[in-house]
């Protein structure tokens, strides 16, 4: 691409947000970043960013742009480091994402891969959003449920995890402990706030319960968690989450039903580059050895 320098600098405005901060990562005078990215705006006819008295701020169209240049840098430097024979070599930003509730058990393990490998920055990034990968808007992500089939992601089975149902001690001394599901329509249940959610144990429960049952309900699985822990009623959660806490009753060990695949997903662009195979074979190892 002929404009190639043009977008770098406007890559680097983007992430560094100021004009003197692209500058400096480059080796450039500011007029010269100024230049280039007026001469690409003016090219592509669009605004790439937003110019205010703090710097600037990428416009959609920017965020476009720095998801591209990216991806194309981490492809560039793939390839320079097959050329120089440094392979091993793992360093700058990783970007990973997952749900929410997997954040606790998930950051840990990003702290120890970081401790390993201490020239890569770690973004942990989560949500429901599902991120678009072949847009660069992230390396590695984890994801739960039915297995991603974009055509261009490469997925990887990662773990199961087993979901049991669990109320609190008070709860059940207040309301009685269930001997069955024939008893759970006299009970209260903590849940998602939308009832299509597309968890299998979820699913499970919008068929087993009546949904005027669900009394505390949320879009936060934090919060779900807290709720069931402090007496809001009876809901699901994992092993990993009630072990150690002798507040918490089982009422139904982890049906094979319930149980909720989770996946490794990766962009076939980017999934041969040293900081994906790094990560992607650090992940594995942990659950090898039952970290995760």
């Amino acid at each position: 691409m002929e404009n190639w320098d043009e977008v770098k600098t406007a890559y680097q405005v983007a992430r560094m947000g100021t004009v003197s901060g692209a500058a400096d990562v480059l080796g450039v005078h500011h007029a010269t970043v100024i230049r280039h990215v007026d001469a690409l705006e003016q090219r592509l006819g669009v605004k790439l960013f937003q110019r205010h008295a703090r710097g600037y701020t990428a416009t959609e169209a920017g965020m476009d742009l720095l998801r591209v240049a990216q991806t194309t840098e981490d492809q560039f430097n793939q390839l320079l480091s097959r050329i120089k024979g440094q392979g091993l070599g793992v360093s700058g930003d990783l970007v990973v994402t997952s749900l929410d509730v997997l954040a606790p058990r998930i950051a840990p393990l990003l702290v120890a891969f970081q401790q390993e490998y201490p020239d890569v920055v770690v973004r942990f990034l989560t949500g429901d959003r599902l991120f678009r990968l072949e847009y660069g808007e992230a390396h590695v992500a984890i994801r739960a449920g039915a297995a991603p089939d974009q055509p261009d992601n490469v997925v990887q089975p990662l773990v199961e995890q087993s979901v049991g149902l669990y109320a609190s001690a008070g709860y059940i001394a207040r309301h009685g402990m269930p001997q069955g599901p024939e008893d759970y329509a006299a009970h209260r249940f903590v849940g998602h706030e939308d009832a299509d959610n597309r968890a299998p144990f979820y699913r499970w429960l919008a068929q087993a319960v009546p949904r005027a049952n669900v009394v505390f309900r949320s879009d936060d699985p934090l919060a779900l968690g807290l709720a069931v822990r402090c007496g809001a009623g009876i809901g699901f959660l994992t092993k990993q989450e009630v072990a150690g806490d002798e507040n918490l009753v089982c009422i139904s060990e982890p049906q094979p039903e319930w149980a909720s695949p989770l996946w490794l997903v990766t962009h076939v662009d980017l999934h041969r580059t040293s900081k994906v195979q790094a990560l992607v074979q650090f992940l594995k190892a942990q659950i090898k050895d039952g970290y995760l």
